[in-house]
Parts: structure tokens; sequence; C-alpha cells
């Protein structure tokens, strides 16, 4: 711990934070309050938060809808176990769910939740089904899966096993977890072709397909077309292989539509949601099946039922929260504000575009990434985005927006400026120290 946090507040010692060297961390910020789209600091200071908290809080914070709904469950009942017991906010919300959710009313729709407590859990639980999905069908060698350069699924070791093992963050762990097979998504004609062979030869060992659809968030902030995330889909139902999509961070709006894999009209065998689940109030998720992957666990035989629990699955709290949020979903007014962040975006970060040093500017629904040529001052860049107010997480090379939803247009428009400035102040040091070389 350095001097300076050790003397700002001595119980900082005591707290091993996430994705961060703890000998040379700056001094984390004190939070104090929440309120629409900002955070408020001990010392007084709001700032815009342009991420909605790692990009949960798709409502703002301390939407009054939900917070009402989840102290009248907290009176009644904050949680229960689910092992033999089940409650109304649970079977309320895994029945709206199977009636939003990709193919809802088709013949082999998502129509069966696996409820979890966060986004890493519920690709395990997709990962242990489809394993087992093959074993109760008497195929017990398809354990495999194939995943794509630049995802990121989560940091449990059945999750940093299908990450990108070279640029994520997980290749210190290379060796000590399953080796999966990753490859460069397949966008074109040559790229499609030879992933098609790679599952066609596969098919005795090969389990599922996993992506992230349309954007691989956390991987590096990387999109990819409908057309290409289609392809994909097709050639796995075509090679009878199992197709799982990560709609942890991508769903619930974020891409433009209630959930990206909508964009392409596809419909996975398991699909995987958290994140903006309960709008960023309390932890969720879940595991969506089709009717041919749960059927394959249903026999007289125990051994043959999917042998999983989280202890806190299906929260009641966190039930209720997710019913809160999905309500705040059905009047259409969310994808409305996503479509106008996304114009918005797209016209306030052009401007990146002519700053030296900047490699690409995109944006897709209410997600904005500036990238640069190379990740340099990440630690200068969030203290100056700090301090013009804003809370912006900049990682490897990309400066990223993934407001709340609600955020107000001079909200915006400060974040973008933020951007705009700070990237301009970036390139210029950059510059100066070249010229010192």
């Amino acid at each position: 711990m350095n001097k300076q946090t050790s003397e700002f507040d001595p119980r900082l010692k005591h707290v091993w934070r996430p994705y961060t060297q703890m000998q040379t961390e700056p001094t984390p910020l004190m939070a104090v309050e929440t309120c629409g789209a900002q955070i408020k600091l001990s010392d007084g200071r709001w700032l815009i938060d342009g991420i909605s908290s790692w990009w949960t809080a798709c409502h703002g914070y301390n939407h009054e809808a939900i917070i009402a709904a989840m102290h009248k469950q907290l009176d009644d009942m904050p949680h229960v176990m689910f092992g033999g017991m089940t409650h109304e906010p649970a079977l309320k919300l895994a029945a709206r769910l199977t009636q939003i959710l990709p193919g809802s009313g088709t013949e082999n729709a998502l129509q069966h939740i696996f409820f979890s407590d966060s986004g890493s859990v519920a690709i395990e639980v997709a990962l242990k089904m489809a394993i087992q999905f093959w074993h109760n069908l008497g195929a017990p060698s398809r354990t495999r899966f194939v995943a794509f350069q630049n995802a990121y699924h989560g940091d449990t070791t059945g999750a940093m096993a299908i990450c990108d093992p070279d640029e994520g963050m997980h290749s210190l762990f290379k060796g000590a977890i399953p080796e999966q097979i990753i490859i460069e998504l397949p966008e074109t004609a040559d790229q499609m072709a030879a992933f098609e062979k790679l599952l066609m030869g596969g098919q005795r060992e090969l389990a599922a397909v996993i992506l992230e659809p349309l954007l691989q968030a956390a991987g590096g902030m990387k999109f990819h077309s409908p057309e290409t995330l289609a392809a994909i889909a097709n050639c796995c139902a075509k090679n009878n292989v199992l197709f799982i999509v990560d709609e942890i961070a991508t769903g619930f709006g974020r891409t433009g539509t209630l959930f990206a894999s909508e964009q392409a009209n596809i419909m996975p065998d398991i699909m995987c949601i958290g994140k903006a689940l309960t709008g960023g109030c309390i932890g969720m998720a879940a595991t969506a099946a089709s009717e041919r992957v749960f059927s394959a666990f249903l026999s007289n035989d125990v051994d043959v039922a999917f042998m999983h629990g989280p202890t806190y699955m299906a929260n009641p709290l966190a039930a209720t929260a997710a019913n809160a949020s999905l309500d705040l979903f059905e009047n259409g007014e969310r994808l409305q504000q996503v479509d106008r962040i996304e114009n918005t975006l797209s016209e306030e970060l052009e401007p990146c575009r002519k700053i030296p040093g900047i490699k690409d500017v995109r944006v897709m629904g209410a997600v904005g990434v500036v990238q640069m040529t190379s990740p340099r001052d990440i630690d200068w860049l969030r203290q100056r985005f700090t301090e013009e107010n804003v809370w912006i997480r900049p990682f490897g090379d990309v400066v990223y927006l993934m407001p709340s939803f609600i955020i107000n247009k001079d909200e915006l428009t400060a974040l973008t400026r933020a951007v705009v400035r700070v990237m301009t102040e970036w390139s210029n040091r950059q510059k100066q120290d070249q010229e010192q070389i």
C-alpha cells in the first residue's frame, strides 16, 4: 500500500481491490452518495458517471421504482434458499424473461432460467450445462469450447479458459486452466470457411461455441456485425454444435435493441445475462436454456439432473429488483434514450478522429469508444478525467463511454467534451515525449 493511500484512510490497507497493483495504486475515491447519472465524493464533488458502474446502472442510480420495490421485499423476505423452495419474485421474473429473450414463442425458445449471483457464475453454469448436455446424450467426449480472440467472459476458472489467453488479463494462468480453442473472429468468407471446417472436424470433442454478440466488451470494446453473428450461429446449428451467447454486458438495451442477438435474428441454445438485469442495484445473473438443452436433463435417474446451486440463487430481493427494472423497459422509452445517446456519441466523439494518436472512434447503441494507437498514461488519463468531474475508466488502449440511459443531454455532452479535451492533452503529451527522445 502506498504511503498516500494509507495516510488517507488506514482502513484501506485491509481491502484488496480489483485489477489493482496494491503497492502503487493512487488513492481511491471515496463515494458517499449516488443520484441519477452521478456519483458524489466525500469532498463534496459530483462526478458524471460515464460507465454506469461497470455497465450495470442502466436506469441511473437510486431509481425510485426499484428502490421502493426492494424496500417492500426487504421487509417481507430478503432471502430464502431455492433448493426445495420457490417464491413469487423468482417465478415472476423467470416467466417474464422467457417472454422477452430472443426467439420467444418459437419451438426452441429460451424457456428455462437458471439463476445465479454473478455473471462469471452464469458463464460457469452455461459451460457445465453444455458439457453435461452431451454427456446425457451419450457423447461424453464433447467437452471443449470454441471462443474468440479479444473475448472476455469472467474471472472464474472455467470463464478464464474461454477468454483470450494472450491479450486478456488471464495470461498468467495459462497452463493452469483448461485449454480451449481460441480463434480469430471469422469476419471474412475465408475465415468463415475455416471456422466451419473446424466445427465439422471437431464434432466428437466440441461442446459449444461461445461469443459476446456484436460487442466484445472488456476485451477491448471490439465490434462485429450482425451478419457475422448470424453466420456463426448458423454454422453452429448446421454442424450440431451448441451456441452460447454471453449477453451479460450487451443485454438490456446497451447495443440498441433489448438484446444484441435480436439484431442478427438468431436464437442461441444458451444465453447468459447479468449486470443490468437488476438495474445495477444488487448482484444477480441468469443462464437461459432452450427446450432442446433442458429436455436432455429430464430423467428418472437423479445423476442426469443438473447438479449446480449457488447459495444465493434466485435471491428474492434481487429478483424483485430485476422485475422492477423490467417494468422500466416495457414502454420502450429506454431504447429511445439509447438511440438518442447513440446519435450524440456519434456526433460529439467525431472530433477525436482528428487527434494524432487516435486509431479509431466507434459507436454502437449506448457505447462510445475512442481507441488509441497504444495504451499509455492510463493512470494519468484516469486522474485527468476525475479532474474534469467525470467518472471514466480507460483500460488497455481504449477510452470508452457506456452511460446510464437516463443521462440528460448536458451530462452526456460534459462526458464527450471531457473525452475530446483530455485526449487532445494526451496526444500533446505523447508528442512532447517523442520530441525528448
